[in-house]
Parts: C-alpha cells; structure tokens; sequence
C-alpha cells in the first residue's frame, strides 16, 4: 500500500528464517488490569522463565513507555487511545522480530486492546487479564497515587474517576489476590507452551 510516496520495504530476512534462529515464535503478551494489580511483576517474572529457557524477550512497562515514546500524551480517553495506537504498533514490530514482547499497561478500554489485537494474526495475541479488586490494588499501592486520586489530586485516574473495561474474552485470567505471583508467571508460560509459542520444556 502507498501512502505520501511512502512504501513498506521487506528485506532479505523472513519472520521464519527469525523464529528458526531463535526458536520460538514472536507473540504479544498483553497484560491488562488496574494500578498496581500485579502486572509488572508478573510480566518481569513471566520474562525472567523464558529468558531461562533461551527465548528473546522484552518487557514494555506503561511508564517507562510515557518515559520517552508517549511523553507527549496525557491521561484523557484521547491520549490513552493515541498511547496504545503507539504502543500497538511498536508490538507488531517486536512479533515480526520473533521476539516475545510482554507488554503492561493498565489499557482500560476493550476497544483500544482490540485494536492492537487486529493487527496481529490469529495466535500471536495473548491478552491477561490481572484481576485484582479495587481495594486490593489500592491497599498495595507503593506511589499512593490511589489516594491522590480519591483526594481529586489525580484526574482521570482508573478505578477511581476513570472506567477500567475487563476482558469479556481473554486468553487468560490470573487472580493476583489469591495467586503467588510466580504461580499467575509459570500459568502464562504454560500457555505459549500450549499454543507453541515456544517450545516444550
């Protein structure tokens, strides 16, 4: 497709010949849930297992993102839509690299998960949903940004003065309440082993 005089160029190197070197195939990870759920730590731990097992990996973290890529955008629907669209496009990157990108961002509305979801193929997308009650999440909060949030120091704030929209169909849930953290990560590498995402081990 031409778009401006500008076309996507496809080189020397197959997404195949890529998945041949590393040994597995490229996905998306994509954890969702509110503040403070466990994402993070789940992502890091998820990625710790497959950087064991020799897979390439990497973990994008919602502020280390609006660290650089989205220091441009705000916290409205507006500007959370923009910061996924973004985010979206980078993950189609990293899967046709053949890496497995672990992804945590609160991404409180389905249809902007969606969207990210369309742009890759069928298998590539594996959306977890961390779910862990409001009360809970605010109760471990380290920043206390929930209570800036309830003391209308925080505007927009998921949970508290913004919506946050459970998956109605994810791949997976993992209960970060009632769950160790390592036991929600090995559920997640069971589950590439059983799309054969990565190898058996």
């Amino acid at each position: 497709m031409k778009k401006n005089n500008v076309t996507w160029f496809d080189g020397h190197i197959s997404r195949e010949d890529r998945e041949r070197l590393h040994n597995h195939k490229g996905a998306v990870i994509w954890f969702t849930g509110l503040s403070a759920s466990g994402k993070s730590t789940i992502a890091h731990l998820v990625e710790k297992k497959l950087h064991e097992r020799g897979c390439s990996t990497y973990v994008l973290d919602g502020d280390n993102v609006r660290h650089g890529l989205c220091m441009d955008l705000g916290f409205t629907p507006e500007d959370r839509a923009e910061n996924i669209r973004r985010i979206g496009e980078m993950v189609k990157l990293f899967a046709n690299t053949a890496i497995i990108v672990l992804t945590a961002f609160i991404s409180p509305y389905r249809e902007d998960r969606t969207k990210v979801r369309n742009l890759l193929k069928p298998g590539e997308f594996f959306e977890i949903y961390v779910n862990c009650p409001l009360e809970v999440c605010a109760s471990r909060d380290p920043k206390g940004i929930y209570q800036k949030a309830r003391d209308g120091l925080i505007k927009e704030f998921t949970g508290v003065t913004a919506p946050y929209e459970p998956p109605e169909t994810p791949e997976m849930v993992v209960y970060s309440d009632k769950e160790d953290a390592m036991e929600s990560a090995m559920q997640v590498v069971h589950l590439l082993e059983q799309f054969k995402i990565i190898p058996k081990a």
